[in-house]
């Protein structure tokens, strides 16, 4: 099968950062561990034990390869329940063009790596 993604899947880790939409601001953000199947310059799909909106926006921290942390905001665009939690795919929204290059540089070295 041939592959028509625009750009290709890698798998990380993260965390999605929840933040009370309704209330006082001093309520603590909680943060949910998250399994992230596939990440691309444009947007990500990832597994969830907590049960999220479509179309709301979160934060979320993403470890990249280098062990770095990219904050970033998302927008969930598709949800799917399963037997074990939840899969999601969101969008980036205002990611700086400086992340969405980091992310670029390592599909290259996987590919790179892949053909060897």
């Amino acid at each position: 099968m041939d592959e028509r993604r625009k750009y290709k899947r890698l798998d990380l880790t993260g965390e999605l950062i929840m933040k009370p939409m309704h209330g006082s601001s001093n309520e603590e953000a909680e943060t949910v561990a998250i399994s992230i199947m596939n990440c691309s310059r444009a947007g990500m799909g990832f597994m969830s034990d907590v049960q999220l909106v479509m179309g709301d926006n979160y934060e979320a921290n993403i470890t990249i390869w280098t062990k770095e942390v990219l904050h970033v905001f998302i927008k969930i665009v598709r949800g799917t329940m399963l037997e074990n939690g939840y899969e999601y795919g969101a969008i980036f929204i205002g990611m700086p063009e400086y992340d969405r290059q980091r992310i670029s540089v390592y599909e290259t070295v996987q590919e790179t790596l892949a053909g060897e």
